[in-house]
């Protein structure tokens, strides 16, 4: 079982949370990303590059991923892909995506796609706050502990 980072916009206390669980508990974990991301020194943790382009992580992701494994992203798409293929996908923000959520998330998602594009200002996500930390950790950890 392998747990699967989405890592070119994965926030760095995330990652360091997940850093931090891969080794406690000696789970492998693969960041896939377009640049390289410098990781602690374990056999726990790896750093796929992955050529530039649109995509590209999330493809190789979706390619490797098997059923029963974690995917961390924060890429509604990609979610719905390894959803698809029996995965689960957690986001940064520790909200778990399933087969129940996805499709509303993605029609969210579009909804607020076709605002920006016709010009409309949305804003953004809020800044990550401890709260979220905290709501990831713990998803992560239950994930971990029923492996």
């Amino acid at each position: 079982m392998s747990i699967w980072v989405d890592a070119d916009a994965c926030p760095v206390a995330i990652r360091e949370i997940i850093c931090r669980a891969a080794v406690r508990t000696k789970t492998k974990v693969v960041f896939v990303a377009n640049q390289y991301i410098r990781l602690p020194a374990s056999e726990y943790l790896r750093m796929q590059q992955v050529m530039p382009g649109f995509d590209v992580a999330d493809n190789e992701i979706v390619k490797q991923v098997q059923s029963g494994e974690l995917v961390i992203t924060s890429d509604i798409p990609l979610a719905s892909e390894v959803i698809d293929k029996g995965a689960l996908a957690l986001n940064t923000r520790g909200e778990l995506y399933t087969k129940e959520n996805i499709r509303s998330r993605l029609n969210m998602r579009d909804f607020m796609d076709t605002l920006r594009s016709s010009g409309i200002q949305t804003g953004g996500q809020a800044p990550l706050s401890a709260q979220d930390k905290q709501q990831f950790a713990n998803h992560l950890d239950r994930w971990l502990a029923q492996r």
